[in-house]
């Protein structure tokens, strides 16, 4: 009995989760150009980190959305960056294309696996967590209307 006991506690041990007052969790992932972005860069804005996957019917349906709030709102106080669990950069990198989005995107290609869906507890797709501009998680899969609210609050 005690072993079972361990196991699980082990394995949830494991999964990291950030929660609602958290600070945005450092790390950095390489763009559709190979390029090092970083969590860090996003300073003094609110940043909704979008967890994603070209295969997943619901992502590509929720990045028409979040195309669209990335026209509506001032770039100087809202980004959006798209963090994919594509195994297939090329699949991902189409995805991309084909669905018009304009903000920055990463990927961290070992699926759910990753160390950056780790960090964040991400076991469903898609996944979202709305910063405010101090780096603060304020919100777990906001709707669009929240996010709306929330940002033109400040």
């Amino acid at each position: 009995m005690r072993k079972v006991i361990i196991l699980l506690f082990l394995s949830f041990g494991l999964q990291a989760q950030v929660k609602v007052g958290d600070t945005l969790p450092t790390f950095t992932l390489k763009n559709t150009n190979n390029i090092d972005v970083s969590s860090t860069s996003f300073k003094n804005k609110y940043v909704l980190i979008d967890f994603w996957a070209s295969w997943c019917a619901p992502c590509r349906k929720g990045n028409k959305e979040l195309v669209k709030l990335y026209k509506d709102l001032d770039s100087s106080k809202f980004e959006i960056l798209g963090v994919s669990v594509d195994t297939n950069i090329e699949k991902w990198k189409k995805a991309i294309e084909k669905d018009n989005i304009k903000f920055t995107q990463v990927n961290d290609p070992n699926g759910f696996d990753s160390k950056t869906a780790i960090l964040f507890g991400v076991e469903a797709l898609p996944s979202q967590f709305l910063f405010d501009t101090k780096g603060i998680l304020i919100a777990i899969n906001p709707t669009m209307d929240e996010m709306n609210n929330l940002i033109k609050k400040y």
